[in-house]
């Protein structure tokens, strides 16, 4: 699919636009599937049109990991051009790298702060330019109060359920073992949506309840094709990119080098002379970037 005209429901508004009223006859047809719906909705910006995008929410780990964020980076940007708008939450962590990543790759975005919509109110206060540009790239601040009033701590989980419940499905980037993450992820499931994972290491906390939740049956994602048919959506033929070492670290051009054409976990280990640990998290980071594949117990070389 070709680059997306935008339409939007809502005029387009800049960075200083005024937050107005959402009209429940705009409002995504799949909050009214939701248990608990919001009464109202406030808007700034313009909402990308329900009826041609594709919601996918994505969350994850505030304090992320390089993992983490070079998983939800390529991801995002292989869905350019495609009919998906990314909601987040702007927080620290990974709600902001998707934002942003989202804005890279020319993708519509919305985000629903933590708390009201006016700039005086934009939590965090460093996510305020953030906030801006997506406003001025015809993206949208959502939120079912008006401003900040008496919102507590408790507003987090009641927002992240607006966000599951508008989108299609969740993405799972980063998730401890007590994370909020998984909150929304369980949202997303009473709501009948499809919850992504990407997996993570096994040796790192920041990845115990991504991995939990695959245990229990949510939907593997090593590729943006395996998000855009989790939406119903046609993926893209893949065109082959040339490797350049320039952009790869120590340690993954140590296993690249090591791999002729595989090896297994424990001889790649003993062969590099690089940690065990280390070696699990640059192999799978190196998964999401395509460069190499588990098969048949050995890790194989794919550039």
């Amino acid at each position: 699919m070709g680059a997306l005209s935008a339409h939007y429901i809502v005029r387009p508004m800049n960075e200083h636009s005024s937050i107005t009223e959402l009209d429940p006859k705009a409002w995504p047809p799949l909050l009214g599937e939701m248990t608990d719906p919001p009464k109202a909705l406030f808007i700034r910006g313009a909402l990308p049109d329900p009826s041609i995008y594709r919601y996918l929410c994505v969350v994850g780990s505030r304090k992320f990991s390089e993992y983490g964020k070079a998983a939800c980076e390529k991801l995002i940007a292989g869905l350019a051009g495609h009919a998906v708008v990314i909601v987040s939450g702007l927080a620290l962590g990974i709600d902001a790298i998707a934002h942003r990543a989202a804005l890279e790759a020319g993708i519509p975005t919305i985000a629903f702060p933590g708390y009201g919509l006016a700039d005086s109110e934009i939590y965090p206060q460093s996510h305020m330019r953030l906030a801006q540009e997506i406003l001025h790239h015809n993206g949208a601040l959502i939120s079912e109060h008006r401003d900040i009033g008496a919102l507590g701590e408790w507003h987090f989980p009641r927002r992240n359920r607006i966000m599951a419940g508008i989108s299609h499905a969740t993405l799972i980037i980063e998730a401890g073992k007590k994370s909020g993450t998984l909150i929304t992820a369980g949202l997303a499931l009473s709501y009948d949506r499809s919850v992504l994972v990407v997996p993570g290491p096994l040796f790192t906390p920041n990845h115990q309840g991504s991995n939990a939740l695959l245990r229990d049956g949510a939907q593997i994602i090593t590729s943006s094709d395996d998000i855009l048919e989790a939406l119903g959506l046609t993926p893209s033929s893949e065109q082959p990119v040339q490797l350049s070492f320039d952009n790869l670290s120590t340690n993954e051009r140590t296993i690249l080098s090591a791999l002729n054409p595989s090896l297994s976990f424990d001889d790649l280990v003993r062969t590099t002379g690089i940690p065990t640990s280390e070696v699990s998290i640059t192999v799978s980071m190196m998964e999401i970037k395509g460069i190499v594949t588990h098969r048949l117990g050995k890790i194989e070389r794919l550039k």
